[in-house]
């Protein structure tokens, strides 16, 4: 019988809140529901890597599983990339970017797979030494609106895929799809050993992979594990979007054909 892969998932944070109804004055690590009914979904146990703040116990818990997913969530703080936040707004979470840099560390050192997800793709090129721009519509004038608080995951738009690319060739040699969009920030300088896969109609960077082909590392910018067959069927709410569920299966098989 075949293993079942193990894959990682990045903690998002709650961190200590003294006006927070629930667990007043603590951290909370959590997991979004859906992510890891993707995970599962697609022949794979979703684990959530806890930040347990000693760098032993970080490399202990990544010595179980057999890929990496880097999650969606709050915003990267620009100091992480040697900026100061134009607002206090995005300054970001800090303490998860530490985090999920050294996971990103820690996954290299062990060759496994690293899938990122929206934040995912974010941090993913920050870690990799890559810059970000902290508001979209802010710093490139004539931006769609890649994120719209009110309609949330029902924002979206095309992307144009580079036919030479992982995300292409999951969906069958696809020059196009239709993707949902939550982000306002977005990848400005690429990382040394990343390229992009993937754009947006104005510009924006919406996928990228490793250049090295040791190294396999894939991210894109929409939210793949929101886009369930039964959404994307017709008749249903993201009817005509790009099954998110490829992804995962694609992510999955790679995770797997390595234990």
């Amino acid at each position: 019988m075949a293993a079942v892969p193990r894959i990682g998932i990045s903690a998002n944070f709650f961190h200590a809140d003294p006006l927070r109804a629930v667990f007043r004055h603590k951290t909370l690590q959590y997991v979004e529901e859906r992510m890891a009914l993707a995970i599962f979904r697609a022949g794979a146990v979703p684990v959530m890597l806890p930040d347990l703040k000693a760098a032993p116990s970080r490399a202990a818990v990544m010595d179980l599983v057999d890929g990496l997913v880097l999650a969606g969530g709050a915003d990267v703080s620009p100091e992480t990339y040697g900026q100061t936040p134009l607002k206090d707004t995005w300054k970001g979470d800090p303490v998860r970017d530490a985090y999920e840099c050294e996971l990103v560390q820690l996954a290299t050192e062990r060759s496994l797979p690293v899938l990122g997800i929206c934040r995912g793709i974010q941090i993913l090129n920050v870690a990799l030494g890559g810059t970000l721009y902290q508001d979209i519509n802010t710093q490139v004038e004539g931006t769609l609106v890649h994120r719209d608080w009110h309609h949330y995951d029902d924002n979206g738009h095309e992307i144009r895929l580079d036919p030479d690319s992982w995300a292409s060739r999951v969906y069958g040699g696809a020059l196009s799809l239709a993707v949902n969009s939550v982000h306002h920030q977005a990848i400005a300088t690429l990382a040394v050993g990343l390229r992009a896969t993937a754009w947006a109609p104005d510009g924006i960077i919406e996928a990228a992979e490793s250049t090295d082909a040791a190294r396999w590392i894939s991210a894109v910018q929409w939210h793949p594990e929101w886009l369930e067959p039964e959404r994307v069927a017709e008749g249903g709410p993201d009817a005509g979007r790009a099954d998110g569920a490829t992804i995962f299966a694609a992510f999955v098989g790679e995770c797997a054909a390595r234990i």
